[in-house]
């Protein structure tokens, strides 16, 4: 992963990105990309025909990676105007964010904003005033919401910085997407308090996402960023997994591929039983807290490692985040029970206890795979962003028609990218006869 911490951040009406001379190399990485995701380049052809967004704005707060100017290139090719921010502070990748603002997209993201700049730059990305959201997380969603709500926030001034003299009008908003799973959560909250003010899919429910993208692809990046950091060898080490959900089982396979003797710990007695039976050790966390070599947090909840555990881990233990969030691993208390906090290598912190334990933290505890690698392979973001397109492509069309409900992706747009995938991949399968389609479709059909 390329560092440009060291440029000066370039500023103007239509952008906030690094250093603008980035672009042709962003342009040779999007290639890349666009090369490994031939269902989106299927969808794109189409969209260029067709023009099924024309006109429309949307406002989109992802991750900006190769893969999204994917995503982003498509919908511009479909008439939108897009305008981007970042959907975590130290995921962008700066040549790629460049490369987008060449191609006329209005960019507000870079690698290492703060706090305040991050949502000074979602307040931009609100200033086109969208009628479609694209989200990631749901901090982009959830900013409407208070905004539309007058719900008191502090990060809601930073906001109105970015939005200048724009006055949001939620109205306008005919519906939004959202990637994964933290952000589901956050607007299904928003559902069952009967504040959620427009039609939100889904994406992230999908099976043709959440089998692949979640447990593949955050499998594989989790285990890349933890090498790339740290050039451990995993083969022997006590690997702990907090969460056996989608991304959590991921991670536990592919660990287990590289040799470690994975440890799962789970709140759900369901899950922790299908852990247990697909061969995993599960225990509680202050058992794991004791014997780890390696801790990663997949849970989507808050300060799943804290002072409880820190206080057991053995000395040299490497503490990882693979929730969208960084507060799974509790920084207080790390900050609060070290006596020195030292960067020792990029998105490497040692945190030297004053029992003389040193812990290691990756990434500042923010999301592994995307803050210390280059997050899914293109191959599994093909999927989920092919999701992402038709989902937009279906509220554009039918934006009057859906209810002010978290939707999910229909089944037939779902199909329909899991074949043009397999086409992709030279894979042929059956189609049922006649006679089977009646079978799975009549009740009255049964033993003969």
């Amino acid at each position: 992963m390329k560092s440009h911490a060291g440029c000066r951040v370039v500023r103007t009406g239509r952008y906030w990105v690094r250093d603008i001379r980035l672009a042709s190399d962003g342009m040779r990485r999007i290639a890349w990309a666009e090369q490994r995701m031939p269902v989106m380049g299927v969808i794109r052809k189409r969209f260029e025909r067709e023009k099924p967004l024309k006109g429309f704005r949307i406002a989109a707060c992802l991750h900006v990676t190769k893969e999204t100017a994917t995503l982003v290139r498509a919908l511009v090719s479909g008439g939108a105007e897009v305008s981007l921010c970042a959907s975590n502070p130290l995921s962008t990748q700066d040549e790629v964010a460049a490369a987008l603002v060449e191609e006329g997209v209005a960019v507000y993201a870079y690698r290492g904003m703060s706090e305040s700049e991050y949502y000074e730059c979602i307040g931009r990305a609100l200033s086109v005033r969208p009628e479609i959201t694209v989200d990631d997380g749901a901090d982009l969603t959830v900013t409407v919401h208070k905004l539309a709500h007058g719900v008191q926030s502090p990060e809601l001034e930073s906001v109105q910085v970015g939005m200048g003299d724009e006055r949001l009008d939620v109205e306008d908003i005919k519906g939004g997407t959202e990637e994964t799973t933290t952000g589901v959560i956050r607007l299904r909250a928003l559902e069952r308090e009967g504040k959620l003010l427009y039609p939100i899919i889904a994406v992230n429910d999908s099976p043709t996402k959440s089998l692949f993208d979640n447990p593949l692809g955050t499998g594989q990046s989790t285990i890349d960023a933890i090498m790339r950091s740290t050039g451990m060898l995993l083969a022997g080490k006590r690997f702990v997994v907090f969460g056996y959900g989608r991304v959590g089982s991921g991670i536990a396979a592919r660990a287990r591929g590289m040799g470690a003797e994975v440890i799962v710990v789970e709140v759900d007695p369901v899950r922790a039983l299908m852990a247990a039976m697909s061969g995993y050790r599960v225990m509680s966390s202050r058992d794991a807290a004791k014997i780890g070599d390696v801790f990663v947090t997949a849970t989507g909840n808050i300060n799943v490692i804290r002072r409880e555990h820190v206080e057991l881990m053995k000395d040299g233990a490497v503490l990882a985040n693979a929730g969208h969030y960084d507060v799974e691993v509790s920084l207080k208390d790390l900050r609060a029970m070290a006596e020195v906090v030292e960067e020792i290598a990029p998105n490497v912190e040692r945190f030297r206890m004053r029992d003389g334990r040193c812990l290691y933290l990756l990434a500042k505890g923010r999301l592994v795979n995307l803050v210390a690698a280059e997050g899914h392979p293109s191959e599994v973001m093909d999927l989920s962003f092919s999701l992402q397109a038709l989902s937009v492509e279906l509220l554009a069309r039918e934006r009057e028609l859906l209810p002010s409900r978290v939707l999910d992706v229909p089944p037939e747009v779902d199909r329909a990218v899991a074949k043009l995938k397999l086409d992709s991949m030279g894979i042929t399968i059956d189609e049922m006869t006649e006679e089977q389609l009646r079978y799975v479709t009549e009740w009255k059909l049964g033993t003969s």
